[in-house]
C-alpha cells in the first residue's frame, strides 16, 4: 500500500509493531589482509544474470576508468525511438562487497528501455578491492563518462537519473546530494570538465546513516538479518575500512544527508516496512531532511506495507508505473 508523505510520522511508529513480519583516512585501498578473502567471496557470490535478450541495441563492458578492471559499464537502448534518450544510471546493491551490473536486482531499472530510457548499468570497485570513497568515486566517473560521450551514445546528458537499491540506494542518494561537490571524486581523473550532477534520484531502501542502523532495528522490533552493523565485519564497516563506530568522520562522508543543498535533484524514495536488512526509519529520516531543504514538492516517499528488502512488490507492474511516472514528470 502506498503511504503519502503526510502519513510518514505515523508510519515510523507503526514500523515498530512489525517484528517477525541483513581511525582510517580517505585512502581507497582495502586492508591487504582481507583482499584475497573478499575477492574470493565476491567471485563465489556473483548474482544470477538478468535476461536482456529482448533488448536489440546494447554495448557491454565499456571502460569508463583506468583505476581498476571493475570500472566498466553496459549500455542498453530502447528498441524503438530515435533519441537522444534520457538516461538511467543503474547501480547494483550487495552491501558494497558483492553484486554485479548484470545482476537480477537491476530488473526494474532495465525495464526503463521499455519506457524510452537508455539504461547504463555500472560496476564499481567493491570493498574487498578498495574502501570508501572508491565506489562513489567510480559512479561519479561513470556519469562523467556518459556525459562526455552522450552524443556518440545517443543520450541526453541533461536528463540523467541515478537509481539504486540497498547499497546501490545509498550510492544513488549520495550521487544526488553530492553532485555539486568535488569532495568525493577520489582518484578518478577522467572527464573532469563534466559534473556528476543528475536530475533525479530513485533510492530503494538504501542505508543512509550507518551509525543508526543498530539503534533503529532495536526500536522497530525487527531483527537485523545481517547482525550487528557496528561490528568490525559488517558490510558497512568493511566498506568504510574499519569499525564504523571508530571511523566517524568517514561514516559522515558516506552519509548522503551530509551534502544536502537546495540545488539537489528530485528524489523518489521507497522502502518496505518489514525490511530486515535496512531499517525503514532510514528512509523516513532521510526524506524528512530532504524536505526541510528542498520542500515536499521535490521529495516523494512511499512505504510499502509488509514488503521486505527488494523483489515484490517493488518490481510489480503497478509500482513501476509509479516510479516511471515520477521519472517522466521530472525528465520528459
Amino acid at each position: 500500500m502506498k503511504k503519502s508523505i503526510s502519513t510518514i510520522l505515523s508510519m515510523s511508529i507503526a514500523v515498530g509493531l512489525l517484528a517477525g513480519c541483513s581511525t582510517n583516512d580517505s585512502k581507497e585501498t582495502a586492508p591487504k589482509t582481507n583482499v584475497e578473502t573478499e575477492t574470493t567471496q565476491q567471485a563465489e557470490t556473483k548474482p544470477e544474470a538478468i535476461d536482456t535478450s529482448f533488448i536489440k541495441n546494447k554495448q557491454l563492458d565499456i571502460k569508463y576508468g583506468n583505476q581498476s578492471e571493475a570500472q566498466k559499464l553496459d549500455i542498453y537502448w530502447p528498441n524503438e525511438g530515435e533519441g537522444p534518450f534520457p538516461v538511467i544510471i543503474a547501480i547494483h546493491g550487495g552491501g558494497f562487497m558483492q553484486g554485479d551490473k548484470t545482476g537480477t536486482d537491476l530488473t526494474a531499472m532495465i525495464e526503463g528501455v521499455n519506457h524510452g530510457y537508455a539504461v547504463v548499468a555500472v560496476n564499481y570497485r567493491l570493498s574487498g578491492e578498495a574502501i570508501f570513497p572508491a565506489a562513489i568515486s567510480d559512479i561519479k566517473a561513470a556519469i562523467r563518462y556518459v556525459k562526455a560521450n552522450a552524443k556518440e551514445y545517443n543520450m541526453d546528458s541533461e536528463k540523467v537519473v541515478a537509481w539504486g537499491g540497498s547499497a546501490g540506494g545509498n550510492l544513488a542518494a549520495l550521487i544526488g546530494t553530492s553532485g555539486d561537490s568535488n569532495s568525493l571524486n577520489g582518484e578518478n581523473p577522467e572527464n573532469m570538465e563534466y559534473t556528476s550532477e543528475v536530475q533525479a534520484v530513485v533510492d530503494w531502501y538504501g542505508q543512509i546513516d550507518f551509525l543508526k542502523l543498530d539503534e533503529q532495528f532495536k526500536e522497530s522490533g525487527i531483527t537485523s538479518k545481517m547482525g550487528e552493523r557496528s561490528a568490525a565485519d559488517s558490510p558497512e564497516s568493511k566498506y568504510i575500512g574499519g569499525n564504523i563506530t571508530e571511523n566517524i568522520e568517514q561514516v559522515e562522508k558516506a552519509n548522503p544527508t551530509t551534502y544536502i543543498t537546495k540545488n539537489d535533484p528530485a528524489f523518489f524514495i521507497q522502502h518496505g516496512t518489514a525490511d530486515p536488512n535496512v531499517p525503514t526509519q532510514q528512509s523516513i529520516d532521510f526524506s524528512e531532511k530532504l524536505i526541510d531543504v528542498l520542500g515536499d514538492e521535490k521529495v516523494e516517499l512511499t512505504l510499502l506495507e509488509g514488503a521486505v528488502h527488494g523483489g515484490q512488490p517493488f518490481n510489480s507492474e503497478e509500482n513501476l508505473q509509479e516510479v516511471f511516472g515520477f521519472l517522466d514528470r521530472v525528465l520528459k
